[in-house]
C-alpha cells in the first residue's frame, strides 16, 4: 500500500500523472491520446480543446516532420494551405513542463504570444525549447499517453520541400477526426 502511494506521489511530482482532459487524433497513419494539463497549461489547453471542438483540425497535416526532433502539425489542409486562426494566445512556457519526448506543445513564431493553431509533438527530449533555455521557450500543454508509436512512424516517412517550406512528408499525414474525451 505504501509502495503504491510512493509510486503515485513520485509520479505525480515528476508531471506524469496528469488527471486532465484527453484527446484522440485520428491520422491516416494511426491514432493516438493526448493528455492535457489543464493545471499547469490552462491558457494552452483551453486554446486546442477550441479547435478540437470546432472541429477545424480535421482535415489538416501534420506538415513538418524532422527525425529526431519533432512532428508540427494542425495548420495547414493538403493542399499546403493555411487555415484560419482565433486570435493567438500568451506564451505559457513557464509552467515547468518541459519539452520532453511524447511532449506536446504550442508552436509560435519568434513572437512569444503568437501561438494559435498549430502545435508539435516532440520525437525526443528538446531542452533547448524549454523556457529559460532558450527564452522565452515554447509552452508545453500536454504529452502522448498512446499511440507515441504513431508519430515515430510519421518521422520514418519521406520528406521534401514545397515552396518556401521544407520537411513536408511527401504523402499527407491528415487528422482524420479529433475527439475531446472527457
Amino acid at each position: 500500500m505504501i509502495n503504491k502511494w510512493l509510486v503515485a506521489l513520485t509520479l505525480t511530482a515528476s508531471g506524469f500523472a496528469w488527471a486532465g482532459p484527453k484527446v484522440e487524433l485520428e491520422t491516416s497513419l494511426g491514432a493516438f491520446t493526448i493528455e492535457l494539463n489543464e493545471e499547469q497549461a490552462p491558457i494552452s489547453s483551453a486554446n486546442f480543446i477550441r479547435y478540437v471542438e470546432d472541429g477545424s483540425y480535421v482535415g489538416t497535416i501534420f506538415h513538418r516532420i524532422i527525425p529526431g526532433f519533432m512532428a508540427q502539425g494542425g495548420g495547414f489542409d493538403s493542399n499546403m494551405k493555411q487555415i484560419n486562426t482565433y486570435a493567438p494566445i500568451k506564451n505559457e512556457a513557464n509552467n515547468g513542463l518541459g519539452n520532453n519526448t511524447a511532449t506536446i506543445a504550442m508552436a509560435r513564431t519568434n513572437d512569444p504570444n503568437s501561438a494559435t493553431r498549430q502545435f508539435y509533438i516532440n520525437l525526443v527530449d528538446n531542452d533547448f525549447l524549454n523556457y529559460g533555455q532558450r527564452s522565452p521557450g515554447y509552452a508545453v500543454f500536454g504529452k502522448v499517453t498512446q499511440g507515441f508509436e504513431v508519430i515515430q512512424k510519421m518521422a520514418e516517412q519521406p520528406t521534401r520541400n514545397f515552396g518556401r517550406m521544407s520537411d513536408v512528408p511527401v504523402t499527407p499525414i491528415v487528422i482524420t477526426k479529433a475527439t475531446l474525451i472527457k
